[in-house]
C-alpha cells in the first residue's frame, strides 16, 4: 500500500497517520518486524518518523506464506466472484456450502476455495470473512484481502456503513406487511446453537421488513428484510417468533410443525443474501447477488411475482 502524504499530515509522525487511519496496534506491531514492513521514500521507516508533503509511505500488508493456517486446505471449485479490488473480494456463496472449515467441513468450504483461487495466482491467502452465512443460507460474502481492510471493514460493519439485505421466503403473511422486529435473542438453556426470542435479557436484535408479495390464500409470502443488528439466526428466530418461518427451516419451523408444501420443495431454507452495500469514504459500494434457482422456482408459485 502506498500512501502520497498530503498537507494534513506534513510535520506529524508516521504513527499519527497509522492510527488515524484505523491501523490496529497489533498491525503496527507486525509492520515494525519486517524490514520492508514501513518504509517512506523507499527507505526503512520507524513510527516516529517525521512525514513531510509529498513523501511516499509504503506499509507492507499483503500477506505473507508465514502468516497462512496450514490447516486450510487449498481447493479448487467454482467461485461467483462478484467483485474484488485491492482490499476486498466478493463471492456469491452457493446453498449448502459452509462459509469456513469446521467439524466434518474441512474441504469443502467457500475458504477452501479462496485459498486455491489466490495460490493459482502465487498470492498467500488468510481467509479473512467481514460477514458470514449459514451453510444453507446462500448469497454474498464479504473478505478482506489483508489485516488493515479487515479492521477497517469491521469497524463499517460495527458502525452500520455495511449495509445486508436478504430475499426470504414464509410461511404465512406477516402482519403488518412492513415494519421492525424489535426482540432481544439469547441462546436456549438446552443447546449451543438454537437461539429464541426473549425479555429483559439476551441480545439486542432488530430486523426491518417489507413484504413484497404472499401468496392468495395466505400461506406463503417474500419479503425484503434488512438486519439492522447482526444476531447469530437473527432472520430465522425473529420470522418464526411471529408465527411466520423461513420456508424450509429444519431448526425454527419444519421441525416444529408439519412440513408445508413450500417446506417440502427445498432442500435447504429459503433465505439468501441479495444485496450489500460498504459505505466506504471514497464512496458507496453496492453489490447484487441474483436468486439461486431454487428459491426463485419457490417465488414463481406464490401469485404476484411481478418483482421477478
Amino acid at each position: 500500500m502506498r500512501i502520497v502524504i498530503d498537507a494534513d499530515f506534513a510535520g506529524r509522525t508516521v504513527k499519527d497517520w497509522l492510527y488515524s487511519h484505523g491501523v490496529s496496534r497489533s498491525l503496527i506491531t507486525r509492520l515494525k518486524k519486517l524490514e520492508d514492513g514501513i518504509t517512506v521514500n523507499g527507505e526503512h521507516a520507524t513510527v516516529r518518523r517525521l512525514l513531510a508533503c509529498g513523501d511516499c509511505l509504503s506499509l507492507a500488508l499483503s500477506d505473507r506464506e508465514a502468516d497462512e493456517n496450514d490447516a486450510l486446505i487449498p481447493t479448487p471449485m467454482p467461485l461467483d466472484i462478484l467483485y474484488e479490488d485491492d482490499d476486498l473480494i466478493a463471492v456469491s456463496k452457493p446453498p449448502d456450502m459452509a462459509t469456513h472449515p469446521s467439524l466434518g467441513h474441512f474441504t469443502d468450504t467457500l475458504a477452501n476455495g479462496l485459498c486455491y483461487y489466490f495460490h493459482e495466482r502465487g498470492q498467500p491467502f488468510v481467509f479473512r470473512a467481514v460477514n458470514r452465512l449459514d451453510r444453507d443460507t446462500s448469497g454474498i460474502v464479504l473478505v478482506a484481502k489483508n489485516q488493515l481492510a479487515a479492521s477497517e471493514l469491521t469497524a463499517l460493519m460495527q458502525c452500520g456503513r455495511i449495509r445486508k439485505t436478504y430475499i426470504a421466503v414464509l410461511n404465512g403473511v406477516l402482519n403488518p406487511p412492513a415494519g421492525r422486529i424489535d426482540a432481544n435473542i439469547r441462546r436456549r438453556e438446552e443447546s449451543i446453537m438454537l437461539r429464541e426470542v426473549c425479555t429483559g435479557d439476551g441480545q439486542t436484535a432488530v430486523t426491518a421488513y417489507e413484504t413484497i408479495c404472499a401468496a392468495a390464500d395466505g400461506s406463503a409470502s417474500v419479503v425484503r428484510a434488512e438486519p439492522i443488528t447482526g444476531r447469530t439466526h437473527q432472520l430465522r428466530v425473529h420470522f418464526a417468533s411471529r408465527g411466520c418461518p423461513i420456508a424450509g427451516d429444519g431448526l425454527y419451523g419444519s421441525a416444529e410443525t408439519e412440513p408445508t408444501p413450500y417446506d417440502r420443495a427445498l432442500t435447504r431454507h429459503a433465505l439468501h443474501a441479495a444485496s450489500l452495500t460498504v459505505l466506504r469514504e471514497s464512496g458507496a459500494l453496492t453489490l447484487n447477488a441474483p436468486l439461486p434457482e431454487d428459491i426463485r422456482r419457490l417465488c414463481e408459485q406464490i401469485k404476484g411475482t411481478k418483482w421477478l
